[in-house]
């Protein structure tokens, strides 16, 4: 069974506003992370997708309003058309803001990437998501967790989930265990070298050994997301 991920385990505490690209999609609740691409365009995960919802930049702690938000509505919300949701090919999202954020030191962009992710190369994962790995317990953190963690082999990502692994997917993570991203921020950035080189999408509970976290390959969307965006 694919688990959809909201999480960060085994991270720690972001700078306060250190990751001006990151987004929360909101619903009157945070349900999904996203990633600010241009002043008018987030990217995130097709499974995030809702009819409509409202996108808040500039947030550290999501519980408390400490001025530097910014809540837009999502006009357009375009998930990938081939995305299947059985096995979560092509999950990946694109959201047309319904005015153009304003961008400060707070809430900039995060550059697409100019070549695919290379195996080894340290990443930064982050999200509010839950920070307990077991069961039920889940404990939901106030502020924006990170997590560095490097982009694991083909080889290793595909004896991890035999046959689940498509080439729009990349592994990143521990596969010995304890760090991941987990429940919680699906849709949320993977950034390597300033670049944003992954999606949250799924894995199998949160920092279970020998099952890392899975990402939408972002390099392999370049086309769809410029034609996307000179269309809407």
């Amino acid at each position: 069974m694919l688990q959809s991920y909201n999480d960060i385990v085994g991270g720690y505490t972001c700078q306060k506003n250190s990751l001006p690209y990151q987004v929360s999609l909101n619903v009157g609740y945070h349900f999904c992370g996203g990633s600010l691409i241009s002043d008018q365009w987030v990217l995130s995960a097709a499974h995030c997708y809702k009819p409509r919802f409202q996108v808040c930049l500039g947030e550290h702690n999501i519980d408390v309003i400490e001025g530097d938000e910014q809540f837009i509505q999502a006009a357009k919300i375009i998930p990938h058309p081939n995305y299947n949701d059985s096995t979560a090919d092509n999950d990946i999202m694109l959201i047309k803001l319904n005015s153009p954020a304003t961008i400060s030191s707070r809430v900039s962009t995060i550059s697409l990437p100019r070549s695919c992710p290379t195996a080894g190369t340290q990443c930064l994962v982050s999200g509010w998501g839950n920070m307990l790995s077991f069961g039920s317990k889940f404990k939901y953190p106030s502020l924006l967790q990170c997590l560095d963690a490097p982009v694991l082999t083909d080889t290793a990502c595909h004896n991890s989930y035999p046959r689940k692994i498509t080439s729009n997917m990349f592994c990143l993570g521990f596969v010995e265990g304890g760090k991941d991203s987990c429940q919680g921020d699906s849709g949320g950035p993977l950034v390597c070298n300033g670049e944003l080189q992954g999606v949250v999408s799924w894995g199998f509970g949160c920092a279970l050994k020998g099952k890392p976290g899975v990402y939408t390959k972002v390099c392999n969307y370049l086309d769809w997301i410029q034609e996307t965006i000179a269309a809407n």
